[in-house]
Protein backbone atom coordinates (compact mmCIF):
# COMPACT_ATOMS: atom_id res chain seq x y z
CA UNK A 1 0.00 0.00 0.00
CA UNK A 2 1.23 3.47 -0.77
CA UNK A 3 0.08 4.91 2.54
CA UNK A 4 0.19 8.41 1.02
CA UNK A 5 3.50 9.76 2.36
CA UNK A 6 3.88 7.06 5.01
CA UNK A 7 6.72 4.59 4.66
CA UNK A 8 8.21 1.75 6.68
CA UNK A 9 11.74 0.68 7.44
CA UNK A 10 12.96 -2.49 5.75
CA UNK A 11 11.22 -1.98 2.43
CA UNK A 12 14.58 -2.21 0.65
CA UNK A 13 15.93 -5.25 2.53
CA UNK A 14 17.02 -8.16 0.35
CA UNK A 15 17.06 -11.77 1.53
CA UNK A 16 18.83 -14.83 0.23
CA UNK A 17 17.01 -17.62 -1.56
CA UNK A 18 17.81 -21.33 -1.61
CA UNK A 19 19.38 -21.01 -5.09
CA UNK A 20 21.90 -18.44 -3.83
CA UNK A 21 20.28 -15.38 -5.36
CA UNK A 22 18.81 -12.43 -3.45
CA UNK A 23 15.43 -10.79 -3.72
CA UNK A 24 13.61 -7.89 -2.08
CA UNK A 25 11.83 -9.21 1.02
CA UNK A 26 8.04 -9.42 0.79
CA UNK A 27 6.77 -9.00 4.34
CA UNK A 28 3.27 -10.46 4.49
CA UNK A 29 3.17 -11.00 8.25
CA UNK A 30 1.79 -7.67 9.46
CA UNK A 31 -0.85 -9.32 11.64
CA UNK A 32 1.96 -10.63 13.86
CA UNK A 33 4.10 -7.48 13.96
CA UNK A 34 4.22 -4.49 11.64
CA UNK A 35 7.50 -2.86 10.59
CA UNK A 36 8.50 0.50 12.01
CA UNK A 37 7.22 3.66 10.36
CA UNK A 38 10.00 6.00 9.21
CA UNK A 39 8.33 8.80 11.16
CA UNK A 40 8.50 6.68 14.32
CA UNK A 41 12.17 5.83 13.80
CA UNK A 42 12.97 9.53 13.31
CA UNK A 43 11.25 10.50 16.57
CA UNK A 44 12.99 7.71 18.50
CA UNK A 45 16.36 8.69 17.04
CA UNK A 46 15.86 12.28 18.19
CA UNK A 47 14.82 11.22 21.70
CA UNK A 48 17.53 8.66 22.46
CA UNK A 49 20.31 11.21 23.18
CA UNK A 50 17.90 13.05 25.49
CA UNK A 51 16.58 10.01 27.35
CA UNK A 52 16.21 10.26 31.13
CA UNK A 53 13.89 8.88 33.79
CA UNK A 54 10.53 10.54 34.16
CA UNK A 55 8.18 12.06 36.75
CA UNK A 56 10.49 12.58 39.73
CA UNK A 57 13.67 14.10 38.33
CA UNK A 58 14.48 17.80 38.54
CA UNK A 59 17.11 17.72 35.79
CA UNK A 60 16.45 19.27 32.41
CA UNK A 61 16.37 15.97 30.53
CA UNK A 62 14.14 14.31 33.10
CA UNK A 63 11.72 17.22 32.81
CA UNK A 64 11.86 17.00 29.02
CA UNK A 65 11.18 13.25 28.96
CA UNK A 66 8.37 13.62 31.49
CA UNK A 67 6.73 16.15 29.19
CA UNK A 68 7.17 13.90 26.15
CA UNK A 69 5.82 10.87 28.03
CA UNK A 70 2.65 12.68 29.07
CA UNK A 71 2.27 14.27 25.64
CA UNK A 72 2.45 10.73 24.25
CA UNK A 73 -0.48 9.80 26.48
CA UNK A 74 -2.39 12.80 25.12
CA UNK A 75 -1.66 11.70 21.52
CA UNK A 76 -2.97 8.20 22.20
CA UNK A 77 -6.04 9.67 23.91
CA UNK A 78 -6.78 11.79 20.84
CA UNK A 79 -6.04 8.91 18.42
CA UNK A 80 -8.64 6.75 20.17
CA UNK A 81 -11.24 9.49 20.55
CA UNK A 82 -11.45 8.92 24.29
CA UNK A 83 -13.86 10.74 26.61
CA UNK A 84 -12.52 13.51 28.82
CA UNK A 85 -12.59 11.34 31.96
CA UNK A 86 -11.12 8.19 30.39
CA UNK A 87 -7.73 6.94 31.52
CA UNK A 88 -4.93 5.75 29.20
CA UNK A 89 -2.56 3.26 30.81
CA UNK A 90 0.66 2.25 29.08
CA UNK A 91 1.26 -1.51 29.22
CA UNK A 92 3.59 -3.95 27.48
CA UNK A 93 1.16 -5.08 24.76
CA UNK A 94 -2.48 -6.04 24.18
CA UNK A 95 -2.16 -9.22 26.23
CA UNK A 96 -0.80 -7.25 29.16
CA UNK A 97 -3.54 -4.63 28.79
CA UNK A 98 -6.35 -7.19 28.83
CA UNK A 99 -4.79 -9.01 31.77
CA UNK A 100 -4.72 -5.66 33.57
CA UNK A 101 -8.41 -5.21 32.87
CA UNK A 102 -9.13 -8.78 34.04
CA UNK A 103 -7.26 -7.92 37.25
CA UNK A 104 -9.32 -4.73 37.68
CA UNK A 105 -12.88 -5.91 37.02
CA UNK A 106 -15.04 -6.27 40.16
CA UNK A 107 -14.69 -9.79 41.59
CA UNK A 108 -18.26 -10.87 40.75
CA UNK A 109 -18.09 -9.74 37.12
CA UNK A 110 -19.41 -12.13 34.46
CA UNK A 111 -17.52 -11.85 31.19
CA UNK A 112 -19.25 -12.71 27.92
CA UNK A 113 -16.93 -13.44 25.02
CA UNK A 114 -16.71 -15.49 21.83
CA UNK A 115 -14.83 -18.58 20.78
CA UNK A 116 -13.29 -16.55 17.96
CA UNK A 117 -11.10 -14.44 20.22
CA UNK A 118 -7.32 -14.27 20.25
CA UNK A 119 -5.96 -15.95 23.38
CA UNK A 120 -5.23 -12.47 24.80
CA UNK A 121 -8.99 -11.96 25.10
CA UNK A 122 -9.93 -15.60 25.63
CA UNK A 123 -7.79 -16.64 28.59
CA UNK A 124 -7.48 -13.85 31.23
CA UNK A 125 -11.07 -13.91 32.48
CA UNK A 126 -12.34 -15.83 35.53
CA UNK A 127 -16.13 -16.25 35.27
CA UNK A 128 -16.76 -16.57 31.54
CA UNK A 129 -19.67 -17.22 29.22
CA UNK A 130 -17.99 -18.27 25.96
CA UNK A 131 -20.27 -18.07 22.91
CA UNK A 132 -19.73 -19.97 19.65
CA UNK A 133 -18.04 -18.00 16.88
CA UNK A 134 -20.81 -16.17 15.01
CA UNK A 135 -21.46 -16.75 11.32
CA UNK A 136 -22.17 -13.09 10.54
CA UNK A 137 -22.06 -9.64 12.16
CA UNK A 138 -25.81 -9.82 12.71
CA UNK A 139 -25.58 -13.18 14.45
CA UNK A 140 -22.85 -11.78 16.72
CA UNK A 141 -25.20 -9.05 17.93
CA UNK A 142 -28.08 -11.49 18.30
CA UNK A 143 -25.94 -13.93 20.31
CA UNK A 144 -24.82 -11.16 22.66
CA UNK A 145 -28.40 -10.01 23.18
CA UNK A 146 -29.49 -13.55 24.07
CA UNK A 147 -26.53 -14.11 26.40
CA UNK A 148 -26.97 -10.82 28.23
CA UNK A 149 -30.72 -11.33 28.61
CA UNK A 150 -29.99 -14.63 30.38
CA UNK A 151 -27.79 -13.00 33.03
CA UNK A 152 -29.23 -12.32 36.46
CA UNK A 153 -29.25 -8.78 37.79
CA UNK A 154 -27.00 -7.57 40.55
CA UNK A 155 -23.51 -8.25 39.25
CA UNK A 156 -21.33 -6.43 36.69
CA UNK A 157 -21.19 -7.81 33.16
CA UNK A 158 -18.43 -7.23 30.63
CA UNK A 159 -18.67 -8.06 26.95
CA UNK A 160 -15.11 -8.73 25.70
CA UNK A 161 -14.79 -8.92 21.91
CA UNK A 162 -12.28 -8.43 19.15
CA UNK A 163 -12.39 -5.46 16.83
CA UNK A 164 -11.15 -7.55 13.91
CA UNK A 165 -10.19 -11.21 13.71
CA UNK A 166 -6.48 -12.00 13.52
CA UNK A 167 -7.35 -15.18 11.55
CA UNK A 168 -9.80 -13.93 8.94
CA UNK A 169 -9.58 -10.12 9.10
CA UNK A 170 -13.35 -9.93 9.64
CA UNK A 171 -14.34 -6.58 11.22
CA UNK A 172 -16.85 -6.81 14.05
CA UNK A 173 -19.92 -4.50 14.43
CA UNK A 174 -18.62 -2.64 17.47
CA UNK A 175 -21.22 0.14 17.58
CA UNK A 176 -24.09 -2.36 17.53
CA UNK A 177 -22.40 -4.60 20.10
CA UNK A 178 -21.74 -1.62 22.40
CA UNK A 179 -25.35 -0.43 22.13
CA UNK A 180 -26.60 -3.94 22.92
CA UNK A 181 -24.27 -4.28 25.90
CA UNK A 182 -25.32 -0.94 27.35
CA UNK A 183 -28.99 -1.73 26.90
CA UNK A 184 -28.48 -4.57 29.38
CA UNK A 185 -26.29 -2.52 31.73
CA UNK A 186 -23.10 -4.25 30.61
CA UNK A 187 -19.77 -2.75 29.58
CA UNK A 188 -17.77 -3.60 26.46
CA UNK A 189 -14.02 -4.12 26.11
CA UNK A 190 -12.44 -4.39 22.67
CA UNK A 191 -9.24 -6.13 21.67
CA UNK A 192 -8.23 -3.65 18.96
CA UNK A 193 -4.79 -5.10 18.25
CA UNK A 194 -5.72 -5.86 14.63
CA UNK A 195 -8.26 -3.09 14.14
CA UNK A 196 -6.26 -0.06 15.28
CA UNK A 197 -3.63 -0.16 12.49
CA UNK A 198 -6.32 -0.29 9.79
CA UNK A 199 -9.39 1.63 10.93
CA UNK A 200 -10.13 4.84 12.80
CA UNK A 201 -11.34 4.03 16.33
CA UNK A 202 -13.52 6.56 18.14
CA UNK A 203 -14.14 5.28 21.65
CA UNK A 204 -16.73 7.92 22.50
CA UNK A 205 -18.64 7.73 19.21
CA UNK A 206 -18.74 3.91 19.21
CA UNK A 207 -19.70 3.78 22.89
CA UNK A 208 -16.77 1.57 23.91
CA UNK A 209 -15.86 1.28 27.58
CA UNK A 210 -12.34 -0.16 27.17
CA UNK A 211 -9.92 -0.58 24.28
CA UNK A 212 -6.60 -2.46 24.23
CA UNK A 213 -3.99 -2.46 21.48
CA UNK A 214 -0.26 -2.93 20.84
CA UNK A 215 2.44 -0.68 19.45
CA UNK A 216 4.17 -3.52 17.66
CA UNK A 217 1.15 -3.93 15.38
CA UNK A 218 0.77 -0.16 14.93
CA UNK A 219 4.19 0.42 13.32
CA UNK A 220 5.88 1.22 16.66
CA UNK A 221 7.68 -1.99 17.71
CA UNK A 222 9.21 -0.70 20.95
CA UNK A 223 7.51 -2.83 23.58
CA UNK A 224 4.46 -0.80 24.55
CA UNK A 225 0.69 -1.32 24.58
CA UNK A 226 -2.35 0.55 25.84
CA UNK A 227 -5.44 -0.01 27.93
CA UNK A 228 -7.80 2.96 27.58
CA UNK A 229 -11.22 3.49 29.05
CA UNK A 230 -13.32 4.19 32.09
CA UNK A 231 -11.41 4.98 35.26
CA UNK A 232 -13.69 3.69 38.02
CA UNK A 233 -12.86 -0.03 37.89
CA UNK A 234 -9.18 0.75 37.45
CA UNK A 235 -9.12 3.21 40.35
CA UNK A 236 -10.83 0.76 42.70
CA UNK A 237 -8.61 -2.20 41.83
CA UNK A 238 -5.39 -3.02 43.63
CA UNK A 239 -2.45 -1.81 41.52
CA UNK A 240 -1.50 -4.25 38.79
CA UNK A 241 2.12 -3.99 39.98
CA UNK A 242 3.06 -2.84 43.48
CA UNK A 243 6.01 -0.49 43.43
CA UNK A 244 7.37 2.98 42.94
CA UNK A 245 5.28 5.39 40.94
CA UNK A 246 1.99 3.72 41.86
CA UNK A 247 1.95 5.26 45.35
CA UNK A 248 0.80 8.57 46.76
CA UNK A 249 2.19 7.80 50.24
CA UNK A 250 4.00 4.88 51.92
CA UNK A 251 4.05 4.81 55.74
CA UNK A 252 6.48 3.18 58.13
CA UNK A 253 4.36 0.10 58.79
CA UNK A 254 3.77 -2.80 56.38
CA UNK A 255 0.59 -2.24 54.42
CA UNK A 256 0.43 1.47 55.22
CA UNK A 257 0.12 2.60 51.61
CA UNK A 258 -2.02 5.15 49.83
CA UNK A 259 -2.13 4.18 46.16
CA UNK A 260 -2.27 6.70 43.34
CA UNK A 261 -5.32 7.01 41.10
CA UNK A 262 -5.43 7.36 37.35
CA UNK A 263 -2.85 5.84 35.03
CA UNK A 264 -0.06 6.02 37.61
CA UNK A 265 -1.85 3.44 39.78
CA UNK A 266 -1.07 0.72 37.22
CA UNK A 267 2.25 1.98 35.83
CA UNK A 268 4.60 1.12 38.71
CA UNK A 269 8.32 1.14 37.99
CA UNK A 270 10.25 3.07 35.37
CA UNK A 271 7.96 3.35 32.36
CA UNK A 272 8.83 2.60 28.75
CA UNK A 273 9.30 6.22 27.72
CA UNK A 274 10.81 5.37 24.32
CA UNK A 275 7.94 2.98 23.58
CA UNK A 276 5.27 5.48 24.58
CA UNK A 277 6.80 8.28 22.50
CA UNK A 278 7.21 5.90 19.55
CA UNK A 279 3.59 4.82 19.80
CA UNK A 280 2.44 8.43 19.95
CA UNK A 281 4.45 9.19 16.81
CA UNK A 282 2.71 6.33 15.02
CA UNK A 283 -0.69 7.53 16.25
CA UNK A 284 0.04 11.08 15.10
CA UNK A 285 1.27 9.90 11.69
CA UNK A 286 -1.76 7.69 11.09
CA UNK A 287 -4.16 10.35 12.36
CA UNK A 288 -2.72 12.81 9.84
CA UNK A 289 -2.86 10.36 6.94
CA UNK A 290 -5.67 10.04 4.42
CA UNK A 291 -7.37 7.05 6.00
CA UNK A 292 -9.85 6.65 3.16
CA UNK A 293 -7.00 6.36 0.67
CA UNK A 294 -5.19 3.91 2.93
CA UNK A 295 -8.29 1.76 3.25
CA UNK A 296 -8.97 1.88 -0.49
CA UNK A 297 -5.41 0.70 -1.18
CA UNK A 298 -5.75 -2.07 1.38
CA UNK A 299 -9.15 -3.19 0.11
CA UNK A 300 -7.81 -3.49 -3.44
CA UNK A 301 -4.79 -5.52 -2.30
CA UNK A 302 -6.93 -7.72 -0.05
CA UNK A 303 -9.29 -8.51 -2.92
CA UNK A 304 -6.31 -9.24 -5.18
CA UNK A 305 -4.86 -11.58 -2.54
CA UNK A 306 -8.13 -13.36 -1.76
CA UNK A 307 -9.24 -13.79 -5.37
CA UNK A 308 -5.81 -14.87 -6.56
CA UNK A 309 -5.55 -17.59 -3.92
CA UNK A 310 -9.17 -18.66 -4.49
CA UNK A 311 -8.33 -19.43 -8.14
CA UNK A 312 -5.85 -22.13 -7.07
CA UNK A 313 -7.80 -25.42 -6.89
CA UNK A 314 -5.85 -26.90 -3.96
CA UNK A 315 -6.21 -23.79 -1.76
CA UNK A 316 -8.87 -23.58 0.96
CA UNK A 317 -9.48 -20.11 2.39
CA UNK A 318 -10.70 -19.76 5.97
CA UNK A 319 -13.57 -17.39 6.73
CA UNK A 320 -17.29 -16.81 6.60
CA UNK A 321 -17.59 -14.09 3.96
CA UNK A 322 -18.27 -11.10 6.25
CA UNK A 323 -18.77 -7.87 4.27
CA UNK A 324 -15.98 -5.90 5.95
CA UNK A 325 -12.52 -7.36 6.44
CA UNK A 326 -8.94 -6.25 6.90
CA UNK A 327 -5.95 -7.37 4.87
CA UNK A 328 -5.67 -10.87 6.38
CA UNK A 329 -6.18 -14.13 4.48
CA UNK A 330 -5.60 -17.54 6.08
CA UNK A 331 -5.54 -20.67 3.95
CA UNK A 332 -4.32 -24.23 3.49
CA UNK A 333 -2.98 -26.13 0.49
CA UNK A 334 -4.41 -29.63 0.12
CA UNK A 335 -1.89 -32.36 0.80
CA UNK A 336 0.94 -30.06 1.94
CA UNK A 337 1.89 -29.24 5.53
CA UNK A 338 1.53 -25.57 6.33
CA UNK A 339 5.08 -25.33 7.68
CA UNK A 340 6.28 -26.67 4.33
CA UNK A 341 4.25 -24.02 2.53
CA UNK A 342 5.57 -21.14 4.67
CA UNK A 343 9.16 -22.43 4.54
CA UNK A 344 9.13 -22.80 0.77
CA UNK A 345 7.60 -19.34 0.37
CA UNK A 346 10.51 -17.98 2.42
CA UNK A 347 13.33 -20.00 0.85
CA UNK A 348 12.19 -19.95 -2.78
CA UNK A 349 10.30 -16.67 -3.08
CA UNK A 350 11.59 -14.37 -0.28
CA UNK A 351 8.16 -14.08 1.34
CA UNK A 352 7.41 -13.89 5.06
CA UNK A 353 4.09 -15.36 6.24
CA UNK A 354 2.88 -17.06 9.42
CA UNK A 355 1.75 -20.66 9.88
CA UNK A 356 0.04 -22.27 12.86
CA UNK A 357 -3.15 -21.59 14.81
CA UNK A 358 -2.34 -17.89 15.38
CA UNK A 359 -2.99 -17.81 19.15
CA UNK A 360 -6.66 -18.41 18.36
CA UNK A 361 -6.67 -22.20 18.60
CA UNK A 362 -10.40 -23.00 19.08
CA UNK A 363 -11.46 -20.58 16.34
CA UNK A 364 -8.86 -21.63 13.78
CA UNK A 365 -9.59 -25.32 14.34
CA UNK A 366 -13.30 -24.66 13.77
CA UNK A 367 -12.57 -22.74 10.56
CA UNK A 368 -10.29 -25.51 9.30
CA UNK A 369 -13.06 -28.00 9.89
CA UNK A 370 -15.63 -25.80 8.16
CA UNK A 371 -13.31 -25.40 5.16
CA UNK A 372 -12.85 -29.16 4.88
CA UNK A 373 -9.11 -28.78 5.33
CA UNK A 374 -7.05 -31.85 6.13
CA UNK A 375 -4.16 -29.85 7.63
CA UNK A 376 -4.28 -29.20 11.41
CA UNK A 377 -2.95 -25.64 10.97
CA UNK A 378 -3.13 -22.82 8.42
CA UNK A 379 -0.97 -20.27 6.61
CA UNK A 380 -1.73 -16.57 7.14
CA UNK A 381 -0.80 -13.73 4.80
CA UNK A 382 -1.39 -10.20 6.09
CA UNK A 383 -0.73 -6.76 4.65
CA UNK A 384 -0.21 -3.17 5.70
CA UNK A 385 1.62 0.03 4.81
CA UNK A 386 4.47 -0.93 2.50
CA UNK A 387 2.70 -3.89 0.90
CA UNK A 388 2.71 -3.75 -2.91
CA UNK A 389 0.84 -5.53 -5.67
CA UNK A 390 4.13 -7.22 -6.57
CA UNK A 391 4.24 -8.78 -3.09
CA UNK A 392 0.72 -10.11 -3.55
CA UNK A 393 1.38 -11.46 -7.03
CA UNK A 394 4.60 -13.10 -5.87
CA UNK A 395 2.75 -14.87 -3.05
CA UNK A 396 0.02 -16.11 -5.39
CA UNK A 397 2.62 -17.35 -7.88
CA UNK A 398 4.55 -19.05 -5.07
CA UNK A 399 1.50 -20.81 -3.66
CA UNK A 400 0.50 -21.88 -7.17
CA UNK A 401 3.96 -23.37 -7.74
CA UNK A 402 3.96 -25.13 -4.37
CA UNK A 403 0.47 -26.51 -5.02
CA UNK A 404 1.60 -27.80 -8.39
CA UNK A 405 -1.11 -25.91 -10.24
Amino acid sequence: MSGNTLGVLGSDVKVGLADGTKIAYANLDYAASAPCLREVADVVGELLPLYASVHRGAGALSQLCTEKYELARASVTAFLGCRADDVVVFTRNTTDALNLLAHAVPPDTVVVTFEGEHHANLLPWNEVVRLPAPSSPESAVSAVETALAAQTAGHPILLAVTGASNVTGEVWPLADLAATAHRFGARIAVDAAQLAPHRRIDVAALGLDYVAFSGHKLYAPFGVGVLAGRADWLDRARPYLAGGGATAHVGDRPGDVDWATGAARHEAGSPNVIGAVALAAACDALAAADLEALQADEDALTTRLHDGLAEIPAVRILGRGWPDRLGIVSFTVDGIETRTVSTRLAEEFGIGVRDGLFCAHPFTRRLLDQAGATAPTAVRASIGIGTTSEHIDRLIAGVRAIAGS
